[in-house]
């Protein structure tokens, strides 16, 4: 479903990503670890195409997103093209970025409606179906100021799942929130987890949410996967030495 071919990303003369590999399967969920700088939200945005990229490919379900070799050469996609591919994923990012004017149906309704051209009746009734499936039907009116972090995470979730994307990406999405907020967030990604056949991809050091929600565990450091295993191979015996001063830092 996602695959990185010779991945570079540079910011000027910092190499954030260099000659990345991987491949993530339909419908696995892959959690990527390691210290902050290492690349793991860049992953992220060049899935979003929140960040360009410098070298290389990257397919979603076989399809280039951003580049494609066309007669030998590398060139880039045209944008309507580009913009087809990336509505296949939705994010989920630190900060909740609601629209503060619109009520919490009305942050799930808009891209539906305006980008996915749904009826508004249709796009409406499937909001709450998932804002029931969030824990949140009853605060469907409300504001995003009337929330406390941890509900506007939810409806964070929520708005994303509306555009039914088959890759979901969960950037840090616990840790701007207070620590008793915590647990209802992550508890609303592991029902999601449990229960569709979506595509995740994870960036966390909530280690406790990645061994129960994860199939693969990628460890990263300065740009480059230093190890891969099964959650708890990679939590009770990683093999590198960096991976085990990471984990013991962390845990």
């Amino acid at each position: 479903m996602i695959h990185f071919q010779d991945v570079v990303k540079r910011f000027g003369d910092t190499t954030v990503l260099d000659g990345l590999d991987f491949t993530v399967a339909p419908g696995e969920r892959v959690t990527l670890i390691g210290p902050s700088g290492s690349g793991k939200t860049t992953i992220l945005r060049l899935l979003m195409t929140l960040e360009d990229l410098t070298e290389g490919f990257i397919y979603v379900d076989g399809e280039p997103l951003t580049h494609e070799l066309r007669d030998g050469k590398r060139v880039a996609r045209r944008p309507r093209d580009v913009s087809k591919t990336r509505r296949r994923i939705g994010m989920v990012f630190q900060q909740f970025n609601l629209f503060p004017n619109m009520s919490v149906l009305e942050n799930i309704t808009e891209a539906p409606i305006h980008v996915l051209g749904k009826p508004k009746q249709e796009a409406r009734e499937d909001a709450l179906r998932i804002l029931e499936q969030v824990g949140l039907r009853e605060r469907a009116n409300a504001h995003p100021m009337q929330l406390s972090g941890g509900q506007q995470q939810r409806v964070a979730i929520a708005r994303a799942l509306a555009m039914h994307p088959e890759i979901l990406l969960l950037d840090e999405v616990t840790s701007a929130l207070d620590p008793e907020l915590v647990g209802d967030v992550l508890e609303v990604l592991r029902e999601i987890a449990r229960t569709t056949n979506i595509t995740m991809l994870i960036v966390t050091h909530e280690m406790q949410f990645a061994r129960d929600v994860s199939n693969r565990v990628l460890m990263f450091d300065s740009g480059r996967i230093l190890e891969e295993a099964e959650p708890d191979k990679m939590f009770s015996h990683p093999e590198h030495e960096r991976t085990r001063r990471f984990l013991q830092a962390i845990l």
